[in-house]
């Protein structure tokens, strides 16, 4: 069975290659064959190359693109070029900086069989940052369920039939949220439970502001619910506050229009022409084994 690695990155070759190695050191069932497809996010950082025995991986490539374009949108075209270059039973896409355990893709190929056909996911139980972070991440899915009705507890680190491969690379919310993605396509997933690691090098990249954009994103994919949902909001507020309107009680209210705003200009990215066409940022193939 054809096993296909999906890593994105941006400059964290340092984290990448010590990901590679532990996913060498996996003692995985010789019935999978394990190849790592990276997508190097046009870093201005330059790999260093190494001559490492990867006895256990089949195959390392690099898509090197030529335009940064971001996390999603690296996960998408590796998507993408894995479905139409490469032939593979399954893909894991998950991150580079170890915050995706390896040791969970034993995890994943093990559940294959009992998973009868479904896509995998990683429902994370357990974050490794600190406590103010833990509260935010709270936040973000309480909001995100509030206001689609969907309860999203995985990210990237997943193990994707061809079927689901071929469904996100034909839909628009993939080129700017996965887990929007799809939590849209498909609608009963296998999941194992997933404790998010600790970053092998640094801090976390996963700041406030970026967690915040990443809820906006998904809620971005789910808008015409997000739409009716805000609307009827705004109604039964008004109507609960109307005799005690002020510059404070409004405040809940901008701060609602701020985000159907924000969540309007994020569904704008999500355009399926670049998607189509997003093979033509790979700049060079590097066959490193």
């Amino acid at each position: 069975m054809k096993i296909k690695i999906l890593i994105p990155v941006y400059n964290d070759w340092q984290s990448v290659s010590k990901l590679i190695e532990e996913i060498n050191a996996l003692s995985i069932s010789q019935e999978f064959q394990i190849s790592i497809i990276i997508v190097d996010d046009a870093s201005t950082y330059d790999r260093k190359d190494e001559n490492k025995t990867l006895e256990n991986i089949f195959s390392i490539k690099i898509l090197c693109m030529k335009v940064n374009q971001g996390h999603a949108r690296c996960i998408a075209t590796g998507l993408k070029y894995i479905f139409e270059k490469e032939e593979f039973d399954y893909i894991i896409p998950m991150d580079g900086d170890g915050e995706d355990r390896p040791q969970e893709i034993k995890e994943f190929l093990t559940q294959i069989k009992n998973s009868n056909g479904k896509s995998i996911v990683g429902e994370r139980i357990k974050r490794s940052e600190n406590l103010l972070f833990r509260i935010c991440y709270q936040l973000h899915k309480l909001i995100t369920l509030t206001f689609t009705g969907k309860f999203i507890k995985f990210g990237n680190f997943s193990c994707l039939t061809k079927n689901t491969v071929e469904k996100m690379i034909n839909e628009k919310a993939t080129w700017n949220s996965f887990s929007g993605s799809l939590s849209k396509i498909e609608k009963d997933l296998f999941s194992v439970p997933s404790i998010r690691g600790t970053r092998y090098f640094g801090p976390s990249k996963m700041s406030f502001f970026n967690l915040l954009k990443h809820s906006l994103s998904i809620m971005s994919v789910f808008r015409t619910s997000v739409l009716i949902r805000s609307t009827l909001f705004i109604i039964l507020y008004i109507l609960l506050i109307k005799s005690y309107a002020s510059l404070i009680t409004s405040i809940p209210l901008i701060l609602l229009l701020f985000m159907v705003y924000s969540i309007s200009s994020l569904a704008l990215r999500e355009n399926i022409d670049e998607f189509n066409n997003s093979l033509k940022n790979i700049e060079d193939i590097k066959k490193v084994k």
